[in-house]
């Protein structure tokens, strides 16, 4: 007798071993079709992220991804708001200055964490986290006194400042060399006749003075100067 004739002896159904299901791929979203374009720029540069390479890692035709994105360009702004996501949003404190210094301290991590970054920023910058962030900036600034045409000086001098910063930080960080800025302010220094105020200030000397402590020193002095835009003339 077959099993499906009647009367055939058949396994209980809960001892019945429950036959594999394929295995369904995730649903295709722009969340995560961002995440990995964040994960293909941290390992592969600007350069290394194509539409191609980004439909193969997710495992999906180019046509699928193109519902979603219609270009590199699409993908490269939504990554760089997606990684503005990590910057915490600070709750107003009782110093203008303070709450200034703790957003512009994390935007840099978040650059650095991320060295493609800087050099992107300077793209149309309309994303919700991008806009959540420069809210909180211009709302601090704003308690400290700045108004009109100063609240866009100052706030243009600070994220000029960040940006910039983080982008010359990122560069050395990627030089493949180890050594090239110590062969940098080597030359400098081999060179003192020709740069003498160069070479008495330590110019590129990250010996003698690091990327951290010029970074709060520059922020402090930014700060400042946004607290002075503010003053009325």
């Amino acid at each position: 007798m077959t099993a499906t004739e009647p009367g055939a002896p058949t396994t209980p159904v809960w001892l019945r071993a429950v036959p594999p299901r394929a295995r369904r791929k995730p649903p295709l979203t722009l969340e995560r079709i961002v995440e990995l374009a964040v994960t293909v720029l941290d390992e592969q540069g600007v350069e290394g992220l194509t539409m191609r390479c980004l439909a193969q890692r997710l495992d999906v035709t180019a046509t699928a991804l193109y519902w979603h994105v219609k270009t590199k360009d699409d993908v490269l702004d939504l990554a760089v708001d997606h990684i503005f996501g990590e910057v915490p949003v600070p709750d107003d404190g009782d110093d203008w200055m303070d709450d200034v210094r703790v957003l512009v301290r994390a935007w840099r991590g978040a650059m650095l964490r991320h060295p493609w970054a800087p050099r992107l920023v300077g793209r149309p910058m309309l994303g919700p986290n991008v806009l959540a962030r420069t809210e909180v900036l211009q709302s601090a600034l704003v308690r400290g006194g700045c108004g009109g045409l100063h609240l866009a000086v100052a706030t243009r001098m600070l994220a000029n400042y960040v940006i910039g910063a983080s982008l010359t930080e990122a560069t050395w960080r990627q030089t493949a060399d180890p050594g090239a800025r110590a062969a940098a302010r080597d030359h400098i220094a081999a060179s003192a006749g020709a740069y003498p105020t160069l070479s008495a200030s330590g110019h590129l000397d990250d010996t003698r003075w690091d990327d951290d402590l010029l970074f709060e020193k520059g922020l402090d002095a930014v700060i400042h100067a946004a607290a002075r835009a503010g003053t009325p003339d």
